[in-house]
């Protein structure tokens, strides 16, 4: 039963997932083009168990003509902050390894045109390394210049949450 309540939830969730038309997409995604210099976020994250959480995150990039170094500076509504820096690496046109320091191993970045996606293992309690998720990324550029990030969240192949964040340069 409690399956079927998680399957049944996620159906709904997808429902509500926003959706980008071909006339919103712009030509092509850089990540070294996009995220070099300083980019600001708004977004949120929906869990199936009622959880939700409202962010701004700062971004500050540098690219040294092979890796894209990330940091993310979190601040939640409730006055929480977080930093997580990337390290994309770029290993051929379109292609990009990615490790950061909570991600277990490392994400392959495949982009197509303005999409990109990358799939990475992530343990949302660090120190004691029992709940391990994975993130499904989901990166559009769209043709304003912002990019608009959604990722379905699974637990044992299962959703259990999901995120959207907007990026925005200043």
């Amino acid at each position: 039963m409690r399956i079927l309540a998680t399957i049944f939830a996620a159906l709904i969730l997808a429902g509500s997932m926003p959706s980008i038309s071909r006339a919103e997409a712009a030509s092509e995604l850089r990540l070294e083009e996009q995220f070099a210099g300083r980019t600001i976020a708004r977004g949120h994250f929906r869990a199936i168990n009622g959880v939700k959480r409202d962010f701004t995150v700062t971004l500050h990039g540098k690219w040294d003509g092979k890796t894209l170094a990330l940091r993310e500076d979190f601040v939640f509504d409730d006055g929480e902050r977080d930093r997580k820096t990337w390290r994309f690496v770029r290993t051929g046109p379109g292609r990009y390894t990615g490790t950061r320091e909570d991600v277990v191993g490392q994400t392959h970045v495949r982009i197509d045109a303005n999409v990109a996606r990358f799939s990475y293992l992530v343990y949302l309690d660090p120190g004691e390394r029992k709940n391990k998720v994975r993130f499904h990324d989901t990166m559009t550029l769209n043709s304003d210049g912002t990019v608009l990030n959604t990722a379905w969240i699974t637990k044992i192949g299962l959703p259990v949450a999901w995120t959207r964040v907007e990026f925005r340069r200043p």
